[in-house]
């Protein structure tokens, strides 16, 4: 039986992950940083499925410890600070988490592995790692679509700090053979995704509005275009890249465009609301250096992986609206039950 080891199993991606490679006969290990987290919730299905082990990526002798313990075949490194906006605010952490971590976890497998500076000539039994990188990286885009090859331009904290994740990895491959890929991934959403992310805060807040339960949605940039895909599908391709014979790297991402402005229309759609009428655009919302349009190029995964993407966009936005509308409707139920105020003695 495979081993597989996860940073960020909490996560949108590492739930789907987890999943998939439980189905795949694995025996999955998540590594949690110990203080409770508020996402354990995606994985309380498959809890009593996993095995789990404390590690930080900001601490390299955890990671040590981690990879030692698991003794995994597969490293899947999708813990980061993700939000973009964020990235802004905190963009020291960033740097440390999303960058360094990984850097961190390289070294983690190099040395659990006993492998020296000078490096490996052969990759035969050796501990696989996937990095998950992301179409942040390039940012400024030189052209459309994006591949392997496109020059990176990344605007954010967080690409910044992915580029250099994505970097010392190639690094890490050709300086001491270590079987490391990187996935550049174009965005991929779910009912799993975090509130905060512009996807889920539209069909959030659509499904709310709709039971009167929110009165608006305020949105930065509606014109920005990106290329959309289910989480769920993009999994699958992490786990083909570390199958294959010789390690690359590899564009996911569907090939197809749509709006922020797209997103809004069909959730408000799915819920019989005219979302011009529930709108508010916030310029406070904008990021400090927009990117405007990404798109994959994903013949690489497709010709080499075997990988295709099975949810279109339309059905992407409407399966998480769906989801969000069970959510509030159990909202709804917890409100009528509440208990009131007692009005006392006047």
């Amino acid at each position: 039986m495979k081993r597989a080891l996860i940073t960020g199993v909490t996560g949108q991606d590492g739930s789907y992950l987890a999943e998939h490679l439980l189905r795949c006969g694995y025996e999955v290990w998540g590594l949690l940083r110990g203080q409770p987290s508020p996402h354990r919730s995606r994985i309380s299905r498959i809890a009593d499925d996993l095995k789990f082990v404390e590690g930080d990526l900001l601490d390299q002798s955890s990671l040590v410890a981690a990879v030692d313990r698991a003794q995994p075949d597969e490293v899947y490194n999708l813990a980061a600070i993700s939000y973009v906006p964020m990235s802004w605010q905190q963009a020291d952490l960033t740097g440390e988490v999303t960058g360094l971590g990984v850097l961190r976890m390289l070294e983690a497998i190099r040395m659990v592995s006993g492998i020296g500076r000078s490096g490996t000539t052969s990759m035969a039994g050796q501990i696989r790692f996937y990095q998950a990188s992301s179409s942040e990286m390039f940012g400024k885009v030189r052209e459309v679509p994006q591949n392997e090859d496109t020059a990176l331009h990344p605007r954010s904290p967080y690409g910044v700090a992915k580029t250099y994740g994505h970097f010392i990895t190639r690094n890490y491959r050709e300086s001491f053979g270590l079987f490391a890929v990187s996935g550049i991934l174009f965005n991929h959403e779910s009912p799993r995704r975090g509130r905060e992310f512009v996807t889920r805060k539209i069909s959030r807040a659509a499904a709310r509005i709709s039971k009167g339960l929110q009165s608006e949605l305020r949105l930065g940039n509606l014109d920005a275009v990106r290329d959309w895909g289910f989480a769920g599908d993009y999994v699958k391709a992490m786990h083909l890249m570390l199958q294959q014979g010789n390690p690359g790297d590899y564009v996911v991402g569907t090939g197809r465009t749509h709006s922020v402005r797209d997103a809004v229309r069909i959730a408000f759609e799915t819920v019989g609301l005219d979302w011009s009428r529930h709108v508010v655009c916030d310029s406070r919302l904008v990021r400090p250096a927009e990117v405007d349009l990404l798109c994959a190029d994903p013949k690489r995964a497709r010709a080499q992986l075997g990988w295709e993407p099975t949810v279109d966009f339309d059905e992407l936005v409407r399966m998480m609206v769906e989801a969000d509308l069970e959510r509030a409707e159990r909202e709804q139920r917890d409100v009528a039950r509440a208990p009131t105020e007692p009005e006392g003695d006047w």
